[in-house]
């Protein structure tokens, strides 16, 4: 009914990522991660999450492999978002509040005000230190922006072709919204051999937020 509400002629397809057991598009990435950490020995990782959905969908892919996690999750959604903690935590995850008294660098920001809210460069900070640093040997795991994260979520767009295909259709504009990059590049990087061959004259358009624009 949204192309009614819109009163548009445009017929509007949504790729929906919600259904996943942690609520996001983050295991696409998560489970890969944790299985090739699995294949190298990996015991223990350490990462951080904002909002939560990466720190979930990395506690569930390591629960799946048994491997030990710990989330450097930035205070203020510590506080805010007890449910997304719940859940790294039900998976078996162990989640602090970052800055945490637990590291230099947390330890460095309490000093300066323990009422700090954190940020997520302080909590990336934490959980880099608790890997080079630990006695047991720990991975470090990063859940968007880099190469491997980008391909792994790749599957976004790939189903999106096979979908189109199934619904006989087209689209003439790919959507997507945008913080680190990775839901975004997966949904449209396996578009763009079309679009440089000239097979497809389909735009990308990548969504912001204007309060916080990457």
């Amino acid at each position: 009914r949204l192309e009614k509400a819109l009163q548009t002629p445009a017929k509007i397809y949504y790729k929906y990522e919600g259904v996943s057991p942690a609520g996001s598009h983050k295991p696409n990435t998560a489970v890969a991660q944790a299985f090739y950490n699995k294949q190298a020995g990996t015991k223990r990782i350490t990462t951080e999450t904002g909002a939560g959905q990466w720190g979930s969908s990395l506690a569930f892919a390591c629960r799946l492999f048994d491997i030990e996690l710990k989330i450097y999750m930035v205070r203020v959604s510590y506080d805010q978002k007890p449910y997304r903690r719940f859940l790294m935590e039900t998976w078996g995850g162990q989640v602090v509040p970052s800055p945490s008294p637990d590291t230099n660098a947390g330890r460095s920001f309490l000093a300066e005000n323990p009422q700090h809210t954190g940020s997520l460069g302080i909590a990336i900070s934490e959980a880099v230190e608790d890997a080079v640093t630990s006695t047991t040997p720990t991975q470090y795991a990063l859940g968007s922006v880099l190469n491997h994260v980008l391909m792994h979520q790749s599957v976004i767009g790939l189903e999106t072709i096979k979908q189109m295909e199934m619904a006989g259709d087209s689209p003439d504009v790919i959507v997507g919204c945008i913080g680190g990059g990775s839901n975004f590049a997966g949904f449209a990087f396996p578009f763009f051999p079309d679009k440089f061959s000239g097979k497809s004259n389909g735009g990308l358009v990548a969504m912001g937020p204007a309060a916080a624009p990457s």
